[in-house]
């Protein structure tokens, strides 16, 4: 039996190799803009850059393949999200400890920063510069506070199963995630700063702080 599309019509061969190129195409343009929004920083990452950097014979490429700029940016974000999702999940979920696992998000946080540095410094000039409701920055931010959230209620449950001392879970969420944030934009300043070791001297104190003494 054949795979049928959702019009019941056989996929061609070309139908096929241009939704490949097409979406080969918009990965090598949210690439290249990762690349020159690092390099230059947001305000400064041009179509015409982005264009170069990508090896395209024009802007035109782009804006075949984005609606605008705010499409291109939602882009690198969610592709630094999937990224980001697809690195940290299995370093997280090898351990069964909450402590563990909190050390391990921690220094794996720090780990992508040193292994996708450009990634990293790409979505904090994104993040920095979106302003109001746009769509995009909106959606990010649900995602993010619904991921913090989640991390509030593990805190919460491994408290009350005597793994974690008495804390207010929502401030230690927030202050972890802070000072990785705050890791990441000093990084973007200092290529010499060894983020893995910030990322161990992080994970050392969070678990100073989490400990149950008694």
């Amino acid at each position: 039996m054949q795979a049928r599309n959702s019009s019941g019509k056989q996929k061609t061969g070309h139908e096929a190799g241009s939704s490949f190129t097409g979406t080969g195409r918009r990965a090598q343009i949210v690439a290249a803009a990762i690349d020159v929004i690092a390099e230059v920083g947001y305000h400064q990452a041009s179509f015409a850059k982005i264009a170069a950097h990508a090896g395209l014979s024009s802007t035109g490429m782009i804006s075949y393949h984005f609606k605008g700029r705010d499409d291109l940016m939602r882009g690198v974000v969610i592709e630094v999200m999937q990224l980001a999702g697809g690195y940290m999940r299995p370093r997280i979920e090898a351990h069964e400890s909450p402590a563990a696992r909190l050390r391990a998000s921690i220094e794996g946080n720090l780990d992508l920063l040193a292994e996708y540095p450009k990634h990293l410094a790409a979505i904090v000039e994104i993040l920095g510069n979106l302003r109001g409701g746009d769509p995009g920055m909106v959606a990010f931010l649900e995602t993010t506070e619904g991921i913090l959230a989640f991390q509030v209620e593990q805190i919460r449950t491994a408290q009350r199963a005597g793994e974690f001392c008495d804390f207010d879970p929502w401030v230690m969420v927030r202050a972890i995630r802070a000072a990785i944030d705050d890791v990441v934009r000093r990084a973007t300043h200092d290529p010499d700063l060894d983020v893995r070791a910030a990322g161990r001297e992080l994970a050392d104190l969070f678990e100073r702080a989490t400990k149950r003494t008694s």
